[in-house]
């Protein structure tokens, strides 16, 4: 395996880098952690509630996308550490114009993310202090968020540490507390048995591709690692470990908590979208204060993820301006920091938070419909990249495959498939039409902008 020092360290416009502040544990927790998103604990109740049973396979189908994308991105990461992750990959291997729309369009995703998530735990904390604005707990949010970022990349290490921590630890006891539930040896509480899986498809073929959808983009979130690992102290070391371990990580807190959330509360239970499904499961075993101890989990998942979001908004932003894609100002470093990218994140994630609160029926929809789709098509560069940059590896530096992806080319082309099929599922349900359509005009015009640039730099 090549060691870590064979990589190159970025440098931002102003010729400082960054730091390799992020410890070995703080890359083993964030690969761990970082799947558990808020998607799981907020946006899975719709799913089943579409879906019922079938969720479950639903999270299986999406899920082994998802291991295959993880496993080509890791390829490359392991090979090419970067902060720009899966834009400076397809800048590489398709060409600049890949790279600037890749980069461009995550970064919108995960600063509108950022406000989501900010609106989202407000949304807690207000519940649970009545009389107090929602917006001033999103401002406090962003504050701490960006000042965390600003500060070091090891106080951002540190945050996603026990965050990760936190939901690993809750949802290892949810998971535990279940399958006790579920064989009938949990102290007061009576075996539901099979009896909530017999509709297994209640709304027919239907239902399980709305569940599919809704599956597909609760594990947004998982590239953070290899964007997360070029600031570590082993790039290679951390991104092979995360992608070996991503198998079981997804089959366990994803696949396995939905098949425990289905056997245990009927599908249709108004509580699985109205309190969220983990909190609904809790109650349902009559466990105190077990419901609500879960909301605390949400609010940990929702900060854990705009910790993240700010993080790698910043961090894909100074890539591109590192590459020479993005306004100078934003590649400046400071004691090992993007600061200037860390703060243009913050202010757009909190531009995202007004929008929902001064347009929210026609600016704030629309551009949640802009970033619908982002995560599918940055999926479909990571897969075409790795394609050709796995022939050059082969022929040009065979030692830098540390990780390998399963059954090249055949599994890759396999993604892609997938891929192409969910496109068309969504192009079928009139509500993800809408996100279609408008995040591949985003993308249109991103690439447009980026081709224009790249044959204006060749030109020069």
């Amino acid at each position: 395996m090549p060691s870590s020092t064979t990589t190159e360290t970025p440098t931002g416009a102003d010729g400082a880098s960054l730091s390799p502040g992020l410890k070995q544990r703080h890359l083993s927790m964030i690969a761990l952690g970082g799947v558990i998103g808020a998607g799981l604990f907020v946006g899975s109740g719709a799913g089943i509630a579409a879906a019922g049973p079938s969720i479950v396979v639903a999270y299986a189908l999406s899920g082994v996308l998802v291991m295959l994308v993880m496993r080509m991105l890791g390829e490359m990461s392991a090979a090419y550490p970067s902060s720009g992750s899966f834009s400076a990959h397809a800048e590489r291997a398709i060409g600049p114009w890949a790279g600037f729309t890749a980069g461009w369009s995550f970064w919108v995703l995960l600063c509108t993310a950022v406000g989501l998530e900010g609106i989202g735990a407000a949304k807690i904390v207000s519940g649970w202090l009545p009389g107090t604005p929602e917006w001033a707990w999103v401002a406090l949010f962003m504050v701490v968020f960006c000042g965390t970022n600003l500060a070091a990349v090891k106080n951002f290490g540190e945050f996603e540490f026990w965050f990760a921590a936190l939901k690993v630890g809750a949802i290892t006891l949810f998971l535990v507390l279940g399958v006790l539930a579920i064989a009938g040896v949990l102290p007061g509480t009576d075996s539901p048995g099979a009896s909530h899986l017999t509709d297994f498809l209640p709304n027919g073929g239907e239902g399980l591709v709305i569940g599919l959808l809704a599956s597909v983009f609760a594990y947004g979130g998982l590239e953070t690692v290899t964007i997360a690992a070029a600031e570590s102290e082993n790039p290679v070391k951390g991104v092979a470990s995360a992608v070996r371990t991503a198998m079981w990580r997804i089959a366990l807190f994803y696949i396995g908590s939905m098949a425990v959330i289905v056997t245990l509360v009927p599908w249709d239970s108004e509580a699985v979208v109205e309190r969220g499904p983990y909190v609904a499961a809790l109650d349902e075993l009559g466990i105190p204060g077990a419901g609500q101890l879960m909301n605390v989990v949400v609010l940990v998942a929702l900060l854990s993820a705009m910790n993240a979001n700010i993080y790698g908004a910043s961090r894909i932003a100074y890539s591109l301006v590192e590459r020479g894609q993005g306004p100078k100002g934003l590649g400046r470093v400071s004691d090992g920091v993007p600061r200037i990218a860390v703060l243009a994140s913050s202010v757009f994630g909190f531009l995202c938070v007004l929008l929902s609160y001064w347009r929210p029926d026609d600016v704030f929809p629309w551009l949640l419909n802009m970033i619908g789709a982002v995560i599918l098509a940055v999926w479909i560069f990571i897969a075409v990249s790795q394609l050709r940059l796995r022939r050059r590896l082969e022929r040009e530096a065979p030692e830098k495959l540390a990780v390998r992806m399963w059954a090249f080319p055949w599994l890759t082309w396999a993604a892609l498939a997938g891929m192409a099929a969910i496109f068309v599922l969504m192009a079928r349900e009139p509500d993800t039409r809408v996100q279609l359509y408008s995040t591949g005009a985003m993308i249109l015009v991103l690439a447009a902008i980026g081709y224009t640039w790249q044959r204006a730099r060749a030109q020069r």
